[in-house]
């Protein structure tokens, strides 16, 4: 049952009618409005059964939606917008049935310039957002806005606008449309651009016209058009007076259909504050249409900057004055634009792609709504997160990546140092790692507590954190939860009564150990720890793949270093030993870009930390050198490193992510973690950082560029991939699933 007020318009009308037309081929499907109308009565012409309550008491229509519930007995009910989230909510308490709304925008801006409906039907809808059960929004900004208000990760599931994109058809004189319905003579050479939407402030169509006034000095070929009505109009018209440029613009009012006003357009413009999937630009995509937009919603996932269209950041007009002039100028360009983005978009965000999601997530959040309250399905997981290690959060991205992959229906929550911000970079649950009564309380639902990966149980750092996670280890066992170390390296433990602890606690309390090196299992050996099953696997971070090649491109730019180049990269850290080393380092790196052309690029795996020794070995050099001076994601980070032609690290994810991506290593060892994975793939090439000498670094890196490496750095990151599915394979045995089944469908 598809539920809305009745008054839809623009994006979210064309959302609903091409949601409830595509589920009808194949479901059955009941609309249900709160207004008779043209969307009622549209919907009723295709075929849809549409049911309309016309009741302004919000009690009296929430019983007759409870009768036609009664009556019609869905699966699901599908709310859009404001009057039909009250409903639902008004209906849910008397009903189990699981209820689900599709955020079409940003509920605090919807009444953006109108005080009063802002605080009436905007906080009605606030409020009753919160009682409903899952949360659908249509782009991932729109997701992370949710997740940053408070709501449940693991109850919001996205939803890409999708339409179709059948081009369309016959001769079309753009000139003639524009002079029969809006009395305009365009000269040959013109080029239009087009904005359609609603003149209201959140659309700031006032940045729109100011980029026209300040673009037209560099094409004067320029004209705009923009199509709709509303409370800004007479503001607008008198600032397109005031910047000398109303000749030149064309208010046309409402209009509709809107595919002709497409087809007639060059450019299709959009300078909203707040969207979330706006049809107005796909919509210009299947016209033809070269686009540029604001940067908002999901406007990122669609377009590639400089690749298939412009976004420029919201309320700067100088910035969409140069793309809307670069455009104008560049007739090629605006049909490359054009061709690329309609692929894309015809692709990944068609109306069949779009139902087939719906589908799936209607089966995700039914199996949700209706797992039994008290069943062991969710994961605990712990390890050192939130602390901004590139190396740690890479390490929780591939575990929740590979429980998900597992099983989709499980939640998870995480054991952070910054859960507000796990819970939105990972969309899990999260909670404060040392809260400990929170802790037990998830134990006791939990099915499964995963301690790792990375080197939790070590007392180099810190006694007080081995102590801790072997109580949660014991306190998990003791609860009910099945649990496991996952991928993760031991000691060394150099205390004996922490030895003698750790080891009891692993004995009794651990199911499965995962393991990313030999020598952690030699380690477990010489602590007497045999009952638990014990198996040698990888580092999981090997799974997590470079982000695309024009993404990785970008950041390099951003950081002034040409995508296109030589590099040879540096994953240092602060440790003992440094000071002595940073000579050598500097004279390695001299070397490499004498002889080889490679030019140092220090990649931080903890940020900002690690800029300080790239800055001291930076000040150290002769030659030209770049470092990466923005925290990126983690996958930017794998993709820079994979660009290196070889990478010397201390820090042991710098060399995990470059030889997980078949780029030669040179590692100067801090400890025995970095010693034991370069064991593990067979490398030769390491050194120790309290003694390391420029010789023999140079000498390393001659190895590396030699190509006598090539062979086994590329076995080294097979083997690795093939292990690390070790891993997964022992969480599913806990949990009781069949991987192998699942491996075999994925081959």
């Amino acid at each position: 049952m598809h539920v809305m007020g009745g008054g839809d318009v623009g994006g979210a009308k064309t959302h609903i009618m091409n949601m409830v037309t595509g589920l009808a081929e194949r479901n059955e499907v009941m609309l249900l409005s709160f207004r008779a109308g043209p969307f009622a009565d549209e919907a009723r012409e295709r075929g849809i059964d549409v049911r309309v309550i016309e009741r302004h008491n919000p009690f009296r229509a929430a019983r007759a939606m409870r009768d036609l519930v009664d009556e019609f007995r869905p699966d699901i009910i599908h709310c859009h917008g404001g009057r039909a989230n009250l409903m639902g909510a008004m209906v849910r308490r008397s009903r189990r049935v699981p209820i689900v709304t599709t955020v079409h925008s940003d509920y605090k801006l919807d009444y953006l310039g109108n005080p009063f409906k802002q605080h009436t039907f905007g906080a009605a809808n606030a409020v009753a957002l919160r009682f409903l059960d899952f949360y659908q929004p249509v782009a991932d900004r729109m997701a992370r806005t949710l997740i940053e208000r408070g709501f449940d990760p693991e109850r919001i599931v996205k939803i890409y606008n999708g339409m179709d994109f059948a081009r369309p058809t016959g001769e079309f004189d753009r000139a003639a449309y524009l002079r029969e319905n809006y009395g305009v003579e365009i000269a040959e050479g013109d080029v239009l651009c087009g904005i359609a939407a609603r003149l209201t402030a959140v659309k700031d169509i006032a940045t729109t016209v100011r980029a026209f006034a300040e673009a037209l000095k560099e094409a004067p070929q320029l004209r705009l058009f923009i199509a709709g009505e509303g409370e800004d109009e007479e503001m607008l018209r008198k600032l397109c007076i005031q910047l000398g440029v109303a000749a030149r613009v064309t208010f046309c009012g409402w209009v509709s259909p809107v595919e002709p006003f497409f087809r007639a357009m060059d450019i299709n413009l959009l300078s909203s504050v707040s969207e979330t999937f706006p049809y107005s630009i796909l919509e210009g995509v299947c016209a033809g249409c070269a686009t540029i937009c604001s940067d908002v919603g999901g406007m990122p996932e669609l377009i590639d900057t400089g690749e298939n269209g412009y976004i420029f950041p919201i309320g700067d007009y100088k910035q969409l004055a140069r793309y809307m002039a670069r455009l104008a100028n560049d007739a090629a360009l605006r049909h490359t634009f054009a061709e690329a983005l309609y692929q894309k978009a015809s692709r990944d965000f068609s109306k069949d792609k779009m139902c087939e999601r719906q589908e799936a997530n209607y089966r995700h959040l039914l199996a949700r709504f209706h797992r039994p309250k008290d069943e062991r399905e969710s994961i605990v997981i712990c390890g050192a997160y939130g602390r901004g290690n590139a190396g740690d959060d890479a390490i929780l991205e591939a575990i929740v990546q590979e429980m998900r992959a597992l099983d989709p229906g499980r939640t998870i929550c995480v054991m952070s140092r910054r859960p507000k911000e796990t819970r939105l970079v990972y969309r899990t649950n999260a909670m404060y790692t040392f809260n400990v009564f929170a802790v037990l309380r998830r134990f006791r639902k939990a099915a499964l507590y995963i301690n790792g990966g990375g080197t939790l149980m070590q007392d180099v750092t810190s006694t007080r954190s081995i102590w801790y996670y072997c109580y949660t280890l014991r306190a998990a066992k003791r609860l009910g939860c099945k649990v496991m170390m996952y991928g993760c390296g031991i000691g060394p433990i150099n205390r004996a009564g922490n030895r003698k602890m750790a080891a009891k606690t692993i004995d009794t309390s651990v199911d499965r150990i995962t393991l990313r090196d030999e020598n952690s299992r030699q380690e477990l050996e010489r602590m007497g720890v045999t009952r638990p099953d014990i198996r040698v696997s990888a580092d999981p971070t090997i799974i997590l793949d470079p982000a695309p090649y024009e993404i990785v491109s970008l950041a390099l730019e951003q950081s002034g270093i040409d995508p296109e180049g030589n590099y040879i990269g540096f994953g240092l850290r602060n440790w003992k030993g440094l000071d002595a080393a940073l000579p050598a380092i500097a004279a390695a790196a001299d070397y490499a870009y004498e002889k080889y052309g490679l030019t140092p690029v220090f990649v931080p795996i903890e940020f900002p930390s690690d800029l300080t020794p790239a800055e001291r070995v930076g000040a150290l050099l002769h030659c030209p050198w770049h470092a990466v001076r923005t925290r990126q994601p983690i996958e930017v980070t794998i993709g820079i490193l994979a660009r290196m032609k070889t990478v010397v690290g201390i820090r042991l994810h710098s060399l995990m992510f470059s030889a997980g991506q078949g780029v030669p290593v040179v590692g100067m060892s801090y400890d025995i973690k970095v010693d034991s994975f370069l064991k593990y793939i067979g490398s030769s090439t390491c050194l120790q950082l309290r003694t390391a000498t420029a010789e023999e670094l140079c000498r390393m890196i001659d190895k590396c560029q030699s190509g006598a490496l090539d062979e086994e750095v590329r076995r080294n990151a097979r083997l690795l991939r093939e292990r690390e599915h070790e891993n997964v394979r022992g969480a599913a045995t806990l949990l009781g699933l069949n991987y192998e089944k699942k491996d075999e469908e994925t081959a």
